[in-house]
Parts: C-alpha cells; structure tokens; sequence
C-alpha cells in the first residue's frame, strides 16, 4: 500500500522518520512530504497559500496512483489534516483511507489558524509559552531543543486561507482520528452535541477514534506507538 504522509506546521517529510519503520516493515510504500515553501529556512515562501499545499498532496496521489494502479492512503499531522482533506475531496476515489494525527477534517471556509504570530510571509514556529500545556506532554527539553533547531516557518496563507471543498463524495471515504492531546470521548461527545467544531467529522460516515495519550507532536514523543497504529488503521482500509 502507497502511504502519503502529511507533515504539520513547520516540519518537513524528515519530521516522519522515526515512525515509518513499522510501516516499512510491513511492506508499505511510504511516501513522507515536503511541502512547498517548507524545505528550508530561505525558501521563498511569498505568495504560497492552502491550496498550494493541497495541490502538492493531490499530485503525489496521481503519481502514485498512475505508477501502481492502487488507491492510496493519506495521513495528516495537525495543520496537515486540513490539507489532507482537502485532498480527499479531490481525489475521493483514489483514497482508500484518511488518518487524522491529533487532527481532524476542516470544513469549507475554515482556515487552519490565523492567529498564529507572522513574520511578512511567514509563521515561525511560537515560543513554547504560547502554546497549551496539554500541546507539550511528553515533549522534553531535549526534543524542543532539536524540533526548535528544525522547524521552518509555515507559509503565512496556507495557515490563514479559507479551505475550499466541493465534492460530497469526500463523505465516504473512510476516516481514521488518532487522537493525543484529549481522549476521543471527547470528540463524540462534541459529535453528539453538535459542536460546529466537529461538524464536518460528523458527516463522515465510516470513523473509527484510536487513543495515543501524549502531547501534539506523538511522531517525536511516541513515534512507536504511532506507528503501530498507523500500521494498524492501514491494514484495516486494505
């Protein structure tokens, strides 16, 4: 099985590396992205949005899909779930799965985050302090200090532009959430309380929920454990 995977904000297809033994193991083929604008600190990121990042996600399907003739699966960290869905979206026919790494779908005319301190063009990655103490269980000094060395900032629209849908059919295809900094129980609570939040997780129709209790960045914290549950959600959408 061809596996895409989807990095967050500020990381680049290395941000993968310790997870995709398992995967490899078992014999998938495992494709981790660098998407534009992010492949280094002087990239020029001017004038690259959302839809530049969904673009390059959308042309690795069709790559794939005309290399083996199989339907792939997505896997989107954070900010990178909003791109994948997106993604879904434009090729509903060629994903056999979608998996959501403490992240979920966004609906059409959400944004990712626009309240993300910018630079210009670019979002660099915020001082710890901003972020919320449930974002960084787990994540020692030692990890901030080697995520911080190796982090390059978002491209500002791509965190800021309205996510654009328009295919129905992205309902169908099955979804996977991975769920780190708060339990799942949560989100079907927010999905039986009809919380704008999850309103487009809950149109999907087939969404099985899988624990990984730690902070929000499991692929540096508990990149095992990720991937036998990535191992695990893939062989299960075979």
């Amino acid at each position: 099985m061809d596996i895409i995977l989807v990095p967050g904000f500020w990381l680049d297809a290395s941000s993968w590396r310790d997870v995709t033994p398992a995967l490899e193991a078992a014999g998938h083929r495992v494709h981790p992205l660098t998407l534009p604008g992010l492949e280094s600190v002087d990239a020029d990121r001017g004038g690259i949005g959302l839809r530049d990042h969904v673009d390059a996600v959308v042309a690795a399907i069709d790559s794939l899909s005309e290399q083996s003739g199989d339907r792939v699966v997505l896997v989107g960290h954070s900010g990178g779930g909003a791109i994948i869905h997106a993604a879904v979206d434009a090729r509903p026919d060629r994903i056999v799965r979608a998996i959501y790494v403490d992240s979920g779908p966004l609906g059409a005319g959400g944004v990712i985050n626009d309240e993300l301190p910018s630079e210009g063009d670019d979002v660099p990655l915020p001082p710890w302090e901003l972020f919320e103490d449930a974002d960084l269980v787990d994540l020692t000094d030692e990890m901030r200090v080697q995520f911080r060395s190796r982090a390059v900032p978002e491209p500002l629209r791509v965190a800021s532009d309205a996510q654009e849908l328009h295919d129905e059919r992205r309902y169908d295809v099955p979804v996977t959430v991975i769920a780190c900094e708060f339990p799942s129980s949560l989100l079907t609570e927010w999905i039986a309380g009809g919380h704008p939040f999850v309103a487009e997780l809950a149109a999907i129709r087939d969404v099985e929920y899988l624990d990984l209790p730690t902070g929000h960045w499991p692929q540096f914290t508990k990149p095992t454990e990720l991937g036998q549950l990535l191992l695990g959600a893939v062989d299960r959408g075979r």
